[in-house]
């Protein structure tokens, strides 16, 4: 009950934020420019919460239904305008201002997500160096000389000072569908550069790209001694404790913590007969690993995490921070190329070169929301930006009833030199509607079969 208030606290608190800066771009523009504006809404629906100064200022609301929001501007197509309000209607205004309006939205999202990579960067993060575990022969990484113990320093001339920044560039290159250049520093200290080319068919599809791709984070030799006990998971309920050493698993003994992890993936719903050693006297328990679905198949989970010595934590963690200039620069450059990125991934999926899989809908966004906040602040920040940056370009698409829909027929109006009749428009309205409802239905269907498997 928890995680679900948790996550959907910080869903709402995501949606808020991310819908008021774009509801905001499109009232700050349309005041600028000499557009009278009636309503400022977030959420649809029913009205919880209303203010306006005087009788003909702009009323604020907050509505029960917070999936969106909107700004209401004195319009003739909208019903009838007061004579002295004419001047200020926004079908009166010139093309150029009514353009202005309508991009303003967007691009204040884009906006937000420069502003939070900014403080991000300047904030910096503590992460893990991204250094190799074991590398599979066959896999991708593997085919082309990745090894254990490999330091990423750079991904296509980007560096990567920590675990997080080298995959999420590793990502961002794959999704270009190039041949990326990785810059490694071997365990032995010599500086080497690779190559890595991701197949088509991989990279169309998440699954099969953590599969074949082949890079692990490098864990060290550790002692199979517990740490932390997830609350109402298998080994609380088994009766293990933090401090205790594994000793033997079924009478065979237990070296390291990696080899209690394979048994432990290995055996689902299996009982185990463990022997632990609790402050030099030893218990027999019987522990019987739950089973879970991951990107490897069925296997087993305990909720149990090992105890890491402070100096190998202090050996592979790393600060990263910018100056306010270099972060600045960096969050610029780090909006546009998910900007570039997701116009991309929208292009490849319309083409049959991405699986919709990529899609997420509320149910998703709402994990990832309530999942990065557990992590951090800087972590959910991080979702912040780039929902923000899809949210701006996912309205920028040439579809009616979105920003996108509206500049296309300003721009045939350009075209033309006159405006697109107001019939032709609601056609093709009803047409956008259709699209955006299947597409949102599309996702929330994913959504629910990603619950279910």
């Amino acid at each position: 009950m928890f995680s679900l208030l948790h996550t959907l606290f910080y869903f709402l608190i995501a949606l808020t934020i991310l819908i008021a800066f774009h509801e905001f771009g499109h009232f700050w523009a349309a005041r600028k420019l000499g557009v009278k504006v009636i309503r400022f809404s977030l959420g649809f629906g029913k009205i919880l919460w209303r203010h306006q100064r005087t009788r003909d200022s702009t009323e604020f609301t907050v509505a029960a239904l917070p999936l969106g929001g909107y700004v209401k501007m004195v319009d003739e197509r909208e019903g009838s305008v007061a004579p002295a309000d004419l001047p200020f209607a926004f079908n009166r205004q010139p093309l150029i201002r009514r353009v202005a309006i309508v991009f303003a939205g967007p691009f204040f999202n884009l906006v937000l997500a420069i502003l939070i990579y900014w403080v991000v960067f300047m904030i910096g993060e503590t992460g893990m160096r991204p250094v190799l575990g074991p590398v599979a022969s066959g896999s991708l990484a593997g085919q082309v000389g990745f090894a254990e113990g490999d330091e990423i320093m750079a991904v296509a001339g980007e560096e990567t000072p920590t675990w997080n920044q080298a995959m999420g560039e590793l990502l961002e290159q794959i999704m270009e569908g190039d041949a990326i250049s990785v810059d490694v520093k071997t365990k032995d200290g010599a500086h080497l550069q690779r190559t890595l080319l991701v197949p088509e068919e991989i990279a169309q599809q998440p699954s099969l790209l953590y599969q074949h791709l082949g890079f692990r984070p490098w864990e060290p030799l550790l002692p199979p001694v517990i740490d932390r006990i997830e609350s109402g998971g298998a080994a609380e309920k088994a009766g293990l404790q933090a401090g205790d050493l594994l000793v033997h698993v079924d009478g065979n003994p237990i070296k390291t913590w990696r080899e209690w992890v394979d048994i432990v993936r290995a055996n689902p719903d299996r009982s185990l007969e463990v022997v632990v050693d609790r402050g030099g006297q030893h218990f027999s328990l019987s522990i019987t690993p739950v089973p879970v679905e991951s990107e490897e198949g069925r296997i087993g989970r305990i909720g149990a995490a090992v105890q890491i010595p402070e100096h190998l934590v202090d050996e592979m963690q790393v600060e990263y921070r910018l100056g306010v200039f270099s972060a600045f620069a960096a969050a610029i450059e780090k909006t546009g190329d998910y900007s570039v990125l997701t116009f991309k991934m929208i292009g490849r999926m319309l083409v049959g070169k991405a699986g919709i899989e990529n899609l997420s809908g509320p149910i998703s966004i709402a994990q990832y929301a309530g999942k990065s906040a557990s992590i951090g602040l800087s972590q959910f920040l991080k979702f912040l930006a780039i929902v923000s940056v899809s949210l701006a370009v996912l309205n920028l698409l040439p579809i009616p009833v979105l920003d996108g829909g509206h500049l296309m027929f300003y721009l045939i109006e350009a075209v033309k030199g006159s405006p697109v009749s107001d019939r032709t428009q609601a056609f093709f309205q009803q047409i956008g509607l259709f699209i955006l409802l299947s597409l949102m239905s599309l996702a929330f269907i994913l959504d629910i079969e990603r619950l279910l498997t």
